[in-house]
C-alpha cells in the first residue's frame, strides 16, 4: 500500500501549484466549493501542540497532522512539522502523502493572498512583513502574486533573521530592507507572520488605506494585532465561529468588551461572493486567520489534479 502513495515534498508541491494557482484554488472553494470539515483538534503535547485537521469533498478526503513547537526556532528547527494524508474517496485507501509544513506555508499565505486580492487597494506597492521565517517568505510571494509590490520591509526581533530574508529577497531582484515596527505607518500592506503572544501591530501607527493580514495567532489567548487595530479596521475572518473560538486577535478584545462580535464585516465566503468591505481608499482593512481544514484540502486537491 505505501509504495503506491503519491509523494509531494515541498519542491514538488511548489512545482505543481504556484502561489497564484493556490490563491485561485482557495477562491473556488470559498466561492461555493463542496467541502466540509469538523472543528480541528488541539491537543497539548510535551513541547507544544498537536493539531488534527480533517476535511472532505466529493473529490478528496484528507487529514493534516501538525505539531507546533514554540521552542524549535531557538534550537534551529522549524516551528511547524506535519504531514497531510489524502485518501481515495471511493475506497478509503491512502493515496498521497504531502509535506505538511510546506503545505501550511503555501496554504496560509495563499489565504492571505485571497483576502488581499479582494481588500487591498489595487495600487498597493509597499509591503511590511513582521517576522522573518517561513511564513514571512511565503507571504512575500503571496502579496506579489496579487499586488504590484515593488518594496518589502522586513521587521523581526532577530536582526540576523531579518538580514537573511532581506538578502534572499534582494537575490531574487526584490527591493528589500530591514525596518522596525513603526514602518507599518508607511505600508500599503502589512503581514504579521510571527509567533508573538502579544501585539506586534499598533493600530495608531497604520496609514489610511492600509490592508493588514495576521496569521500568527491560533489560540484565543494569543494575538498579533492590538485592540486599536481591530477597532479601526474593517474586519474579515475565514469563519466567524472559528475566529471567535481560536483567534485571540478577535477573541481577546471581544471578551474584554472593547469590540463587538458584530465588528466582523464579512467572512471569506461572503467576501469572495460580493459582500462589500472596503468603502473608500482610506479604510483600513484587516484579515485575521486561524486556518481551516478545507483550505488544506483545496490546495492538495489542486496540486494532485495538476499532476
Amino acid at each position: 500500500m505505501l509504495e503506491d502513495l503519491e509523494l509531494l515534498d515541498g519542491a514538488e508541491l511548489a512545482r505543481r501549484l504556484p502561489m497564484a494557482a493556490a490563491v485561485d484554488a482557495l477562491e473556488a472553494v470559498f466561492a461555493g466549493g463542496e467541502a466540509s470539515a469538523p472543528p480541528r483538534v488541539h491537543a497539548a503535547v510535551p513541547g507544544g501542540t498537536l493539531l488534527v485537521m480533517p476535511a472532505s469533498s466529493p473529490a478528496l478526503v484528507g487529514v493534516k497532522l501538525v505539531t507546533v513547537t514554540p521552542g524549535n526556532p531557538n534550537r534551529g528547527h522549524p516551528l511547524i512539522h506535519g504531514l497531510y494524508i489524502a485518501f481515495d474517496v471511493a475506497t478509503g485507501a491512502p493515496s498521497a502523502l504531502v509535506d505538511g509544513a510546506a503545505l501550511t506555508a503555501l496554504r496560509t499565505a495563499a489565504v492571505s493572498g485571497l483576502a488581499t486580492r479582494h481588500l487591498a487597494r489595487p495600487d498597493s506597492t509597499h509591503l511590511v512583513v513582521l517576522g522573518a521565517g517561513t511564513q514571512a517568505r511565503s507571504h512575500v510571494a503571496a502579496m506579489r502574486a496579487v499586488r504590484p509590490i515593488d518594496r518589502v520591509t522586513v521587521v523581526s526581533r532577530t536582526r540576523a533573521s531579518a538580514d537573511r530574508l532581506v538578502d534572499e529577497l534582494r537575490g531574487e531582484g526584490i527591493s528589500a530592507r530591514v525596518g522596525d515596527p513603526t514602518d507599518v505607518g508607511v505600508a500599503d500592506l502589512v503581514c504579521a507572520c510571527t509567533t508573538s503572544d502579544t501585539p506586534v501591530v499598533a493600530g495608531t501607527d497604520l496609514s489610511p488605506g492600509a490592508h493588514v493580514n495576521a496569521v500568527g495567532a491560533y489560540t484565543p489567548t494569543t494575538r498579533e494585532l492590538d485592540t486599536a487595530t481591530m477597532q479601526r479596521g474593517r474586519i474579515v475572518v475565514e469563519d466567524r465561529d472559528a475566529a471567535l473560538a481560536e483567534d485571540g486577535d478577535l477573541a481577546i478584545p471581544v471578551a474584554a468588551g472593547d469590540l463587538s462580535r458584530d465588528a466582523v464585516v464579512a467572512d471569506l465566503a461572503e467576501l469572495v461572493t460580493g459582500t462589500p468591505v472596503r468603502r473608500s481608499d482610506d479604510d483600513v482593512t484587516v484579515f485575521t486567520s486561524v486556518g481551516l481544514s478545507i483550505e488544506d484540502l483545496a490546495v492538495v486537491a489542486a496540486a494532485l489534479a495538476a499532476g
